[in-house]
């Protein structure tokens, strides 16, 4: 079972349609094009599309399993004393005074570009059930990372 935000299913379940009612159509198309040009064996484009089209049937699969296993936390559920899942964690670097904003969620919603760091990364790892004035010690590759709490709120 894995606990995800509403947003963050939602996004799933849209990714899937979209594989399923446009991106499979239109592979299925164009192996139906490049099937009516003949000789099949050194077909490129035929070639190409079934690639495409184990590649989708793939995600589609993958996508599926996510939403069989998932179950969609209410954010009014959870507390915001102590870091967990869907905490939105304002910390700072106490090794150059930097300050950094995340929002911790499933491994699924991740991208730390947007602000949303996986549970299972080695900061969130640290952080989890940890309170506002903390400091944690994390091992990242680029060495061993001060980090002190400043606020937790619900993402």
């Amino acid at each position: 079972m894995e606990y995800m935000s509403e947003e963050g299913y939602n996004k799933i379940v849209a990714e899937l349609k979209e594989l399923e009612t446009v991106e499979l159509p239109r592979v299925r198309d164009a192996i139906s094009e490049a099937r009516a040009q003949g000789d099949l064996s050194e077909n490129f484009e035929y070639h190409a599309a079934k690639r495409e089209q184990g590649r989708l049937l793939g995600r589609a699969r993958f996508l599926q399993r996510i939403l069989e296993n998932a179950r969609v936390i209410d954010k009014n559920l959870l507390n915001s004393d102590a870091v967990g899942l869907l905490s939105k964690v304002e910390i700072t670097n106490m090794n150059n005074g930097a300050k950094m904003t995340y929002t911790v969620v499933n491994p699924h919603e991740a991208n730390i570009a947007t602000g949303k760091m996986s549970i299972k990364s080695p900061i969130a790892q640290a952080l989890l059930g940890k309170k506002v004035g903390d400091t944690v010690s994390v091992h990242v590759p680029a060495g061993n990372l001060q980090l002190r709490i400043d606020s937790i709120t619900m993402g």
